[in-house]
């Protein structure tokens, strides 16, 4: 069953009804898993992201200004401690 509580009523019970129909008929609900496609990404794009993703902060703050450094670094700081 879903952990996030479903706030529309016809969605919750139609998960209420396939948990019910899934208990009662195990064959079906083991076939439906199977025929479901995984969700996986691309791991030629994940590398690539993470090449870039680990380059890129190091680039910036190389090309930053001690001043624009320190301006980004205290706005990160508000950011983080500011209360909702």
């Amino acid at each position: 069953m879903n952990k996030k509580p479903i706030k529309d009523p016809n969605l919750f019970a139609k998960s209420v009804f396939d948990n019910l129909l899934d208990k009662l008929d195990p064959e079906a609900a083991a076939e439906k898993e199977a025929t479901k496609k995984p969700e996986t990404k691309d791991p030629k794009k994940q590398a690539a992201g993470r090449k870039g993703g680990i380059k890129g902060g190091q680039s910036r703050a190389k090309n930053l200004t001690p001043e624009k450094l320190g301006a980004i670094a205290k706005q990160a700081a508000k950011a983080r401690w500011a209360k909702d």
